[in-house]
């Protein structure tokens, strides 16, 4: 075939070499010259470098001899050094990355027109077969056709610049500076080794570094930058003010630029990476925050996949749909974690007061891809000091499975079974009949510190559909209470929580599995909210907006719950203030359009939801705790922001919440969640670091290595985990037998005692 590449970075001119390596007519256009590059050194891992060995020992003979490799990573933390082994990176100069691979394009062939612009993308897709679009993060050729591809782009909230010091850390490192105008940091990492004999190298790669040499990285947030007044810096100001800043980490060393300016990262995301015979790589493709790698890592296995792709098959778009099909799950991951990082940069300033071990431990498991299990093998001695600092017993008693006291409530461990809707009372009335006694009571059997009902209805009226259970009949009392018994009696040391709420607009619908949020066929009841809104246009039906009477109606129902919820013997109460329901919908300001005093400003429609609240404290034991659980997020324009979240805990807890929930979403049908592991978990971190109040995190936390990661670091209190409950009533224990811990913590009940140990495999 003949093959153009446009751009000539790393990305470009590998998968220019591999797929000249297969016969195939290359040709390469890069608009700067050959000694031209920005930025200073990149990472590879160890991972991309076992492809490359595979794909080309020429290329990994020549990157084996320059690497810089190191272990550590170093981590100041208001002047105390904490560090942490056994990470692995393995860096060179981004210069000399591509001479090497200069030198291998021009061995095979690959005619490289440097200082060149390419032609327009029609006039290459027209006397190519193949086109590769390796233009980076501004590509002109996925702008060219940005419909087809359906770009999105989503600027970061900070400004980082890129520098270079003109010595080698020793490791990786990371630093913060608490400044007047707010908090800055530096990563920083070495990619040149230090010369033994300190000549100067014959080596036509720019600037000599006898000393070795580190890329470092300045960010800050976006206000933070303007404050200190880098909006009005050149390069040459900006490089000595980061220098003077960092001066103690840099032992006084200056910095240099490299055309370095001051920068937003730009997240870029495609639904497509191919149209017709052209294809996105690299950055064009994909971006992914440099706090988590290289995007260089990216570009190359981008070209590794894509050559791999082409040599199988012959037809192109056959080729390109291989190519995105392999490498888009791989891509997405590192997208996430890229996101979360990037995240928690943004947020820095709300997690420097945490203790400096706990910092740092935050900082290496901020993307979720070093959890605590992980930093165990790499470190187990600093794994060992944060757990100690976390108050972990000697023993080696896991995070999870230690206590956690609520008001006069203790539990024995940090797990907590989510609650979950499970649409089975008997014959419409409420009542939760065998089922519930079956289901709740297993989950309680299998060690949980906390089992949690489903959302309780406080009146027929607040029901979610004929099946969901209520407290509002002395019927569905005396059958909580049963339940309640067996839990305290079959399952001592369970803690079993109520789960009060109201529908809302949500109400009078089918269950799920028959379809979810859809309105009854038949015998469906008037709904009530606080502005009448449907919840799905066109389909749910109309609420009407509650009057003053409704308000002191739903208040008392609420108080009724609670004293019955009280007399069944519950030992925590939770207030359903998510999801879209009745007090949610008060919330947000999406479903409240009230114009009394009930509506509007965020004080106002935080009223009633607080009047609830007071009801239900007045009237709930004084030692028992209550919590409260909030949508931090509506994943829709408009909606509840994640600073209006932190005001509505801080309000919830001044009036006496013991602890929030932080769930997200479900308040709106037109909403975008952005799902994946732990997703939920940073929003609770932020209630949490912000206003110092304890927190349960949940959203698709599955793992007990997660459960252990984030309450080390201190980005939740307790961790609510669902559907691994639903798959494994006994997830609890078995999460303790895998980490051979048999302390108070999770004891099996005496008749299971048998079953505390894996039978045998049945191999061998």
């Amino acid at each position: 075939m003949r093959v153009a590449v446009v751009g000539g970075g790393p990305g470009g001119l590998y998968a220019a070499a591999l797929l000249a390596r297969q016969g195939h007519e290359v040709e390469v256009w890069e608009r700067n010259a050959p000694e031209d590059t920005f930025g200073f050194g990149v990472v590879l891992s160890d991972e991309t470098l076992g492809g490359i060995e595979r794909a080309d020992t020429v290329v990994y003979a020549a990157l084996s001899a320059e690497f810089v490799r190191w272990d550590d990573v170093d981590i100041v933390h208001r002047g105390r050094l904490l560090t942490s082994g056994g990470h692995g990176f393995a860096a060179l100069g981004r210069r000399r990355l591509l001479e090497i691979l200069h030198e291998r394009c021009a061995g095979l062939g690959v005619r490289l027109r440097f200082r060149a612009k390419a032609p327009e993308v029609s006039e290459l897709a027209a006397s190519y077969d193949l086109v590769v679009a390796a233009d980076g993060v501004h590509s002109a050729i996925r702008e060219h056709d940005a419909a087809s591809y359906r770009t999105t782009v989503t600027t970061g909230l900070c400004r980082y610049i890129w520098l270079a010091a003109d010595f080698a850390f020793d490791s990786f490192r990371f630093e913060i500076a608490e400044t007047e105008h707010g908090v800055m940091q530096l990563h920083a990492y070495p990619y040149a080794r230090p010369s033994t004999d300190h000549r100067p190298s014959t080596r036509p790669s720019g600037p000599q570094f006898p000393f070795g040499a580190s890329t470092v990285i300045v960010e800050m947030r976006e206000e933070v930058w303007r404050a200190a007044g880098f909006d009005l810096c050149e390069e040459t100001e900006s490089a000595a003010r980061c220098a003077k800043i960092f001066s103690e980490a840099l032992r006084g060393r200056p910095l240099q630029g490299n055309r370095s300016a001051w920068t937003a990262f730009r997240t870029i995301v495609n639904e497509r990476w191919s149209h017709g015979n052209v294809v996105l790589l690299g950055d064009a493709a994909h971006t992914a925050h440099f706090s988590i790698g290289s995007g260089t890592k990216l570009a190359v296995e981008d070209a590794l996949a894509l050559a791999e792709a082409v040599a199988a098959s012959d037809d192109v778009p056959a080729a390109l749909a291989a190519y995105e099909t392999a490498r888009r799950p791989a891509v997405a991951s590192t997208q996430r974690a890229a996101a979360a990082s990037m995240r928690w940069f943004e947020e820095i300033a709300g997690y420097v007061d945490q203790p400096a071990r706990q910092f740092a431990f935050n900082l290496l498991t901020r993307s979720r891809r070093v959890t605590h299990d992980n930093l165990r093998l790499r470190d187990e001695r600093f794994t060992r000091a944060v757990e100690r600092d976390f108050g972990c017993p000697e023993d080696g008693t896991p995070p999870m499975f230690t206590p956690f006291t609520l008001r006069g409530l203790t539990l024995r461990n940090r797990v907590v079974v989510s609650p979950m809707d499970m649409y089975s009372a008997r014959d419409g009335d409420g009542v939760p009949g065998d089922f519930h006694l079956v289901h709740l009571g297993a989950r309680a059997l299998g060690g949980a510190g906390l089992v949690m009902t489903e959302m309780v209805c406080v009146s027929a009226e607040g029901r979610i559909t004929p099946a969901c259970t209520g407290l509002y009949t002395a019927e569905q009392a005396a059958a909580w209470s049963r339940i309640a018994e067996f839990v305290h009696t079959s399952a001592p040391g369970t803690a079993l929580g109520v789960q009060l709420g109201h529908s809302g607009r949500k109400g009078s619908t089918r269950v799920m599995w028959e379809g979810m949020d859809d309105p009854l066929p038949e015998g469906n009841w008037p709904l009530a909210a606080a502005s009448a809104l449907r919840y799905r246009p066109g389909v749910s039906a109309v609420p009407r907006a509650l009057t003053a009477a409704d308000l002191a109606a739903v208040r008392s129902d609420f108080a009724a719950a609670a004293v019955r919820a009280a007399d069944c013997g519950f030992d925590l109460l939770e207030l359903h203030c998510a999801h879209g329901y009745l007090l949610s919908g008060f919330l947000s300001p999406l479903t409240n359009h009230r114009t009394d005093a009930y509506g509007g400003s965020l004080e106002n429609r935080l009223r009633f939801p607080l009047e609830v609240f007071d009801a239900v404290r007045e009237v709930w034991p004084q030692d028992r705790p209550m919590t409260v659980r909030l949508s931090a997020t509506d994943w829709a324009p408009g909606g509840t922001s994640p600073q209006e979240a932190v005001e509505i805990s801080a309000a919830f807890a001044a009036h006496g919440a013991d602890a929030i929930d932080v769930s997200t979403g479900q308040v709106v049908a037109d909403e975008t969640p952005e799902y994946g592991r732990s997703y939920q978990t940073p929003y609770a971190d932020r209630i949490r670091n912000a206003l110092g109040i304890p927190v349960v995190a949940v959203g698709a936390i599955s793992s007990w290595d997660d459960v252990n990661s984030l309450l080390l670091a201190g980005r939740a209190d307790l961790c609510a985990v669902g559907r691994p409950h639903l798959y494994d009533p006994h997830w609890t224990l078995h999460a303790a037998a895998d980490q051979s811990y048999e302390g108070p913590g999770a004891p099996w009940p005496a008749p299971y005692r048998a079953g505390s140990r894996k039978p045998p495999s049945g191999r061998g």
